[in-house]
């Protein structure tokens, strides 16, 4: 039975997450399988794989045949150079502590650079959020200054017609004294014309 290692699609319409699982070459996509060997989400950034490091090597070695795309997460998660390893340990090309030493640094270089990129992309929405606080400041700077502005004017106009109504009340007032100092007048004339 020729086997292969496949992803069968799950998930909404234009949000799929896949498992990867052991299939049989003639069964459908999302059909009867073997094994399910783990999970893929290329939805996240960067995209979440979870496979069984051990079962995958054990079906490579049997003979399972990846697809392309499973390959390449095989080859994300190290499976496919462990297996490679593995082989020139048995050819004799080195021993079993130079293959684990190998690839112990291989995945630690790995790690260095998935962590790398999880910094750049914080650092970029970092960035981002800084950016949108910014230009988000800066606009609020404007209105502020032109709300300044209008009621600096709305003040001016308040002041000017506070001015003027000042001014008439202050005529009006000169006008009464006037007119009580001339009834005054008019009093002690009319006193004066009375006692003559």
């Amino acid at each position: 039975m020729p086997t292969k290692i496949r992803l069968q699609r799950h998930g909404k319409k234009r949000y799929p997450y896949y498992h990867v699982v052991i299939a049989d070459s003639r069964a459908p996509r999302d059909g009867k399988f073997i094994e399910k060997l783990g999970t893929y989400n290329p939805n996240t950034n960067p995209a979440t794989i979870d496979i069984n490091f051990d079962g995958a090597l054990n079906w490579l070695k049997q003979g399972a045949q990846p697809t392309d795309t499973v390959r390449a997460l095989l080859t994300y998660k190290g499976v496919i150079f462990k297996n490679h390893l593995d082989k020139g340990v048995l050819k004799g090309a080195f021993n079993q502590e130079e293959a684990d030493k190998k690839f112990a640094a291989w995945l630690e270089e790995k790690e260095a650079k998935i962590s790398s990129k999880k910094d750049g992309l914080l650092a970029a929405i970092d960035a981002e959020a800084k950016k949108a606080f910014a230009a988000e400041s800066e606009s609020n700077a404007k209105k502020a200054a032109s709300i300044a502005a209008k009621t600096a004017e709305l003040v001016e106009e308040v002041v000017e017609e506070a001015s003027e109504v000042v001014e008439a009340v202050a005529d009006a007032a000169e006008g009464a004294v006037d007119a009580v100092k001339e009834a005054v007048s008019g009093d002690d004339a009319a006193a004066e014309n009375k006692e003559a």
